[in-house]
């Protein structure tokens, strides 16, 4: 049972709370069949609400405190993983962490958004928002990872690059930009998965791949509904938020229909929050299955479909 119910979760958090009493007290015959009813009532009720998700309810499970994130998936579902650390120019940014792992019986490169659980850990992480060092780590991780064609795991979740002074100063926009061009380069299979969030530059600066998987109640936007709000009612309230969420058809189904993306990896019944470990196991079924794939084709097979595939995005007319 979640404590932190979302909006539109009540009903369902109603329901499991009579549930966890029933559970409760003494079992009888009558209790036994009263708690077999509420436990399809609640499948049911689930079903029915998230196969109904408005766009923002979308963006609200997106971001809600207890999703997995990249370091869940780490022990989830990769093994052996080996952190590598910094830049080589500045820093080590906490929002990306990158490192050598293992999954399948596949070694790969694995490069990811943080935001972290515990404040302490979103004020390092920069709650997922990653510096110029950052993406600069990314890419060069990246490339060598691309030198022993090892192939390369992407998790998104960011609301977006960092937008401080600093991270400007030391150009933001430009290392974003290189890394877009330099994945497109790299001889080596390349999984990228959007896990939660996927805001902006900051999700394309490591969301440039052959695959390109999002989970079912993700969402991936060139902006965030709260910053669409502003620009076109000027002001990002209950009301313009859920509006802007619509129009900016942010959600998997829609983007799947653009051909954005091009898988959807279903998320257990009322959300990945809800169950980690079964996300995490539908997680490494999808990238194993994409790295069989991908692994035999030849190098410049991969990097002309990777450049045919962005290349046809936002082509309407033939």
């Amino acid at each position: 049972m979640i404590r932190d119910p979302l909006p539109f979760e009540h009903d369902i958090h109603d329901v499991e709370l009579e549930l966890a009493r029933l559970e409760g007290v003494a079992e009888g015959d009558v209790t036994s069949e009263a708690i077999r009813k509420l436990r399809r009532d609640l499948i049911a009720l689930k079903k029915t609400k998230y196969s109904n998700l408005t766009a923002w309810e979308t963006v609200l499970v997106s971001r809600h405190r207890n999703r997995p994130q990249m370091m869940d998936y780490v022990e989830m579902v990769f093994e052996e993983f080996v952190e590598l650390h910094g830049d080589r120019a500045f820093g080590d940014d906490r929002a990306i962490r990158t490192g050598f792992a293992r999954i399948e019986g596949h070694k790969v490169m694995l490069v990811g958004h943080q935001k972290g659980k515990t404040l302490a850990e979103r004020q390092q992480c920069y709650y997922g928002c990653a510096h110029p060092e950052g993406y600069r780590k990314a890419i060069s991780k990246m490339r060598l990872a691309a030198k022993y064609r090892v192939p390369i795991v992407c998790l998104i979740d960011t609301p977006g690059a960092f937008p401080g002074i600093g991270a400007e100063e030391r150009g933001q926009a430009q290392l974003i930009a290189t890394n877009i061009l330099q994945m497109t380069k790299l001889a080596t299979p390349i999984v990228c998965v959007v896990i939660g969030e996927g805001g902006s530059g900051g999700a394309l600066g490591i969301g440039i791949g052959d695959a390109i998987g999002m989970l079912q109640h993700a969402y991936y936007s060139v902006i965030s509904p709260e910053g669409c709000a502003g620009i076109l009612w000027k002001v990002a309230t209950d009301e313009s938020k859920p509006r802007a969420a619509d129009a900016l058809r942010l959600t998997a189904k829609d983007l799947h229909g653009f051909g954005i993306i091009d898988n959807i990896i279903a998320e257990p019944l009322g959300g990945a929050h809800r169950d980690p470990r079964g996300m995490g196991a539908t997680l490494k079924t999808y990238i194993s299955r994409e790295l069989r794939r991908l692994e035999p084709q030849a190098d410049e097979v991969l990097l002309a479909g990777r450049y045919a595939k962005f290349r046809r995005m936002g082509q309407f007319l033939s």
